[in-house]
Order: structure tokens, then C-alpha cells, then sequence
């Protein structure tokens, strides 16, 4: 057994069923008749409190699902890590549980992961629940300005079939080491959701680690399933206290100078653009307690030190800084 495919599940009744049973078939392509240790992977589900009956539906109908269930909404990240600290496998699934899988999937990914011991995570071809000719996401970018954003959203799906080095792995649907993940502390729990993997992307890039996408590995994704529409002040106010804190506890200070024009420029474009939607202040309120975050002795603790030998991989990082942020405008 290689991998663990882990679910967080938060209220996600209506999309635990097409997801687990797109996983199921995928496993019985690799069982053979064989006992359940001979099978490329296996499925653990983490829920966070849920009371939608999502849990009932997985022990009634998915016995070859190991449920976890947790007495509250603790979070993306702690749930995550619950699942990444029970499993026992070399390599770590994360999938929502808005996602159903192609054929082959699973495979895709491990061969891929398996060409390069630097690999960290490997990204697929998310595809858009409702019209798969177009992509949800094909691998994370981050750019000097501090916005993080979906690699090809929104474009056609033909223009992404060459694998890439990306900024990091998005966490609703990739693989991971699951060794290197627990070396590098996991998910950071004070982002509770959003942006924690572009997060541990960084850090791992930090260390010298690769992040890959995979076109061969397909998955289809309904997208804001739990949160709701893609702007809601849930997620604005998070997301934008998540970006400062990701900042301020990766970047080491002279970086973050260097940039600082630009983190002020992508601060004022992003303030104007949520104004308009009449959400400016939330965003900017966000943006100043993820700064305070920073400050504290939870965001002290997680703060990434600067070490001499990884200069020249905060010099790589700073490159992809700025080419992202001619990538955002050719859609590259």
C-alpha cells in the first residue's frame, strides 16, 4: 500500500456519494481479487463535526472507508493533519469531497510523484464540475504582488496537457510525501482554511523541494461546495489574513523590502477590486489581523528562520515571484 487518500468532510452530504464511488472503482481496478493490502491505495475520511448525516451515509454504505470523526468544525488544516498523522503509507491524497476522480487518477500521480526523489507534491488537471472541456485548476501560482491564483481557471482544458513546475500543489485534489510533509510541520493550523497550501508549497520550496503538475491525473471539482459562492465574507476576510501571515512567517525581512511595492500595489488593486463588491474593509481588516498574526507567539512559533544554506532557493522562489506576476496576465 503507497498511498492514503484523506477526505476532510465538512457538511458535504450531497457530494460524498459521487466522490467515494468514483474512488471505488479506481480501487477495484487495482484489487484484482486480491485481500485489501495488495491495492494501490486506500481512503480515510476525517469529519469535522458534521450533523448533515454525511458520517451515517460512509458507515452504511462505505465499509472500506476508515472514518475518523471529530467533535467539532476544527478546520481544513487540523483535519488534514489528523488524517496525515494516522495514515501509514509513504504518500499522502488530499481530496475534497466535492471531487470525483477520472480513470486512472490515482496512478498518474504516483508515477509521476515516483521520477524525482525532489518531488514534494504533485498537482492534476482539475477540471470544472459541469463542463470538463475547461480548468478549475492545473497547479497554484504565487506572485510578488501576494496574490495566490489558480494556474489556467476558467481556460480550455487543451491548452494545459504538458507537465509544469508550479508554485504549489492545490490541496483539494494532489499528492504528497507524506515523510517531507511531517518534517515540515504539516498543515499550519492558524490559517484554519485557504491558502495553506500554497503555505506549505513555500515552504517546501524553501527546503529545496519540487512541485509538479500532472496532466495525466484528472479530476473534476464542484468548487466553493462548503463556503458557498467564490466571494463571501467567510472567505474573503480569512484568505486575506492567511496571505499577510503567509508573508510575513515565510519571507525573511530584506525579502519582504524587496517586495514591498509590490505587496502594496497588489494590496491597493485587490482593496479597490472588494470595494466594489462591497466587501473593501472586511479585506482590509483581514489583511491587519493576518499581520498581527505575525506577531504573536502562535505565529512566532511558525515563523520560517532564515538559513544561509537555502539562499539560493529563496533566490529561485523570488524569481517565480516576479514571472508569476507576468504569468497572471498571459494566463500562462
Amino acid at each position: 500500500m503507497k498511498i492514503t487518500v484523506i477526505i476532510p468532510n465538512y457538511k458535504g452530504k450531497d457530494y460524498i456519494r459521487p466522490c467515494l464511488d468514483s474512488l471505488r472503482k479506481e480501487q477495484a481496478k487495482y484489487a484484482d481479487g486480491k485481500t485489501d493490502g495488495s491495492q494501490l491505495f486506500k481512503i480515510l475520511m476525517v469529519d469535522n463535526g458534521s450533523t448533515d448525516g454525511g458520517p451515517e451515509i460512509v458507515k452504511r454504505e462505505y465499509p472500506e472507508v476508515t472514518l475518523i470523526e471529530l467533535s467539532e468544525n476544527t478546520g481544513f488544516c487540523h483535519a488534514v493533519n489528523v488524517g496525515i498523522q494516522t495514515a501509514d503509507t509513504p504518500y499522502v491524497l488530499l481530496l475534497n469531497n466535492d471531487t470525483v476522480v477520472k480513470p486512472g487518477f490515482v496512478q498518474a500521480l504516483l508515477e509521476r510523484m515516483e521520477s524525482d526523489d525532489r518531488i514534494f507534491s504533485v498537482s492534476p488537471m482539475m477540471l470544472t464540475m459541469g463542463d470538463e472541456s475547461r480548468i478549475d485548476d492545473a497547479g497554484d501560482r504565487y506572485n510578488a504582488l501576494g496574490w495566490a491564483f489558480a494556474r489556467g481557471k476558467g481556460q480550455p482544458a487543451d491548452r494545459y496537457r504538458k507537465p509544469a513546475r508550479i508554485f504549489a500543489a492545490c490541496g483539494g485534489a494532489s499528492l504528497y510525501r507524506r515523510k517531507t510533509m511531517l518534517e515540515l510541520g504539516g498543515f499550519d493550523e492558524n490559517h484554519f482554511a485557504y491558502l495553506e497550501d500554497i503555505d506549505v508549497g513555500y515552504r517546501a520550496g524553501i527546503h529545496g523541494w519540487h512541485n509538479v503538475y500532472e496532466p495525466g491525473a484528472m479530476v473534476l471539482h464542484a468548487g466553493s461546495a462548503v463556503s458557498g459562492s467564490r466571494y463571501n465574507a467567510f472567505k474573503v476576510k480569512l484568505s486575506s489574513a492567511n496571505n499577510a501571515y503567509m508573508i510575513g512567517k515565510n519571507m525573511p525581512l530584506i525579502q519582504i523590502f524587496l517586495n514591498f511595492p509590490f505587496l502594496f500595489i497588489g494590496f491597493c488593486v485587490k482593496t479597490a477590486f472588494f470595494t466594489k463588491k462591497k466587501m473593501g474593509m472586511l479585506y482590509v481588516k483581514g489583511y491587519a489581523e493576518g499581520i498581527a498574526r505575525c506577531f504573536s507567539s502562535a505565529g512566532k512559533e511558525h515563523k520560517v528562520r532564515f538559513k544561509w544554506h537555502n539562499l539560493w532557493n529563496y533566490c529561485r522562489i523570488q524569481g517565480t515571484l516576479w514571472l508569476d506576476m507576468v504569468r497572471i496576465f498571459i494566463k500562462s
